[in-house]
């Protein structure tokens, strides 16, 4: 499928995937994240449940926090 990750074309060969498998996939470790799938916020416990498919617009920002 073809989505659009942070605003990048990506390729996935998965029909559809839930967000822990995309952040699996793309090797997104970062313990704060913020996730938006077409402009709605997913929350964390939400993750293995949200699910994207093609033409799926997917934002995954890692929040950064010091002084």
């Amino acid at each position: 499928m073809n989505i659009i990750l942070n605003n990048r074309e990506e390729i996935i060969e998965k029909e559809t995937l839930t967000v822990r498998e995309l952040l699996s996939v793309k090797n997104f470790t970062f313990k704060m994240l913020v996730i938006k799938i077409n402009g709605k916020l997913v929350k964390k416990d939400a993750y293995d449940i949200a699910t994207i498919t093609e033409g799926d617009n997917v934002i995954v920002l890692h929040l950064v926090s010091g002084g």
